[in-house]
C-alpha cells in the first residue's frame, strides 16, 4: 500500500488548481486498477484547487507501480484565473511512501547478548546500596548500548530498571532506523520549481506529456488527466530497471 501526497508549488491559484488536477487524476488511476482510495488529508484553496491532499492507495503492487510519480510535476497552459489568457507554467510536488507496518516495534533481547556486571554502587545511600554488589552495567554487545542502575536497593531491582533503559535504547535506535528508511524510500528532495520536474503536462501552445526520465510521450492529455497514466508508469519501470 502506498500514501501518496501532493502539494502545490509555485504559481500561486495555479498550482493549488493544479494539486487538484493531479489528486483527481491519481484517484481515476487508482479506480481503474481497482485499488481502494482512502483519504487522508483535504485541504481546500483559496477560492480555486487544494492546499495539499494526501491518500492512501491500499491494493497490490499499489506502493511498487507509484513509485514512478514521486517528484514534481509542472503544467503549461492557459490560466483560467487570468483575464488576459496569458500562458501560465506551474509546479505540483507528489510525494510516494509506503505504508509501513504499524509503529509498535517489539523489542526482544537474547540475553546471550547482553553482558551483565554487578558492582558496589557509589555515592549517598542505605547501608545495603553501599555495602552490596547491587549496581548492574547492561552491555548490549550487537549495538555497544551501555546501560547503567544503581538507585535501586537491590540488585535484582537495578537489573529490571535497567533492562527497561536498554529496551527503551534499542526501541530508539530502531525509530531512527525506520526514519532513515523512509528517508531514502522518499528520495532527493527537490525544488517545487522549474528545472526539478520528472513529468510536463503541456496544454498549450501544443497538447503533449513527457516523462524527462524514460522520454515517454503522449498526445492524448485529456485521458492522462482522466487518470490513463499506465504508460508513463511502466514506461518509469522500464526505464529503472535499463539503467
Amino acid at each position: 500500500d502506498a500514501i501518496l501526497s501532493i502539494h502545490p508549488g509555485s504559481g500561486g491559484l495555479e498550482a493549488q488548481d493544479w494539486t487538484e488536477m493531479l489528486y483527481r487524476m491519481y484517484s481515476r488511476y487508482a479506480d481503474s486498477k481497482g485499488w481502494k482510495v482512502k483519504v487522508l488529508d483535504l485541504v481546500p484553496g483559496e477560492g480555486i484547487g487544494l492546499d495539499r491532499a494526501s491518500i492512501q492507495i491500499e491494493g497490490r503492487n499499489a506502493y511498487g507501480m507509484l513509485r514512478s510519480e514521486s517528484g514534481v510535476h509542472r503544467l503549461v497552459r492557459i490560466s483560467p484565473t487570468d483575464d488576459k489568457k496569458r500562458r501560465h507554467t506551474t509546479f505540483a510536488a507528489v510525494e510516494v511512501i509506503p505504508v509501513l507496518p504499524d509503529n509498535d516495534i517489539s523489542v526482544e533481547i537474547d540475553p546471550n547478548d547482553v553482558r551483565v556486571d554487578v558492582y558496589r554502587a557509589s555515592g549517598p545511600g542505605g547501608q545495603c546500596v553501599n555495602t552490596t554488589d547491587s549496581a548492574v552495567r547492561l552491555t548490549h554487545i550487537p549495538t555497544g548500548i551501555v546501560v547503567t542502575c544503581q538507585n535501586e536497593k537491590s540488585q535484582l531491582q537495578n537489573k529490571e530498571a535497567a533492562f527497561r533503559v536498554l529496551r527503551g535504547r534499542l526501541y530508539e535506535l530502531e525509530e531512527k532506523k525506520r526514519e532513515a528508511e523512509l528517508a531514502e524510500l522518499r528520495g532527493e528532495k527537490m525544488d517545487n520549481s522549474f528545472g526539478s520536474q520528472i513529468r510536463n503536462y503541456v496544454l498549450y501552445p501544443y497538447r503533449l506529456i513527457k516523462d524527462t526520465r524514460s522520454n515517454i510521450e503522449s498526445g492524448n492529455v485529456e485521458a492522462a488527466l482522466d487518470g490513463d497514466i499506465d504508460e508513463f508508469v511502466v514506461g518509469y519501470h522500464r526505464w529503472k530497471a535499463s539503467l
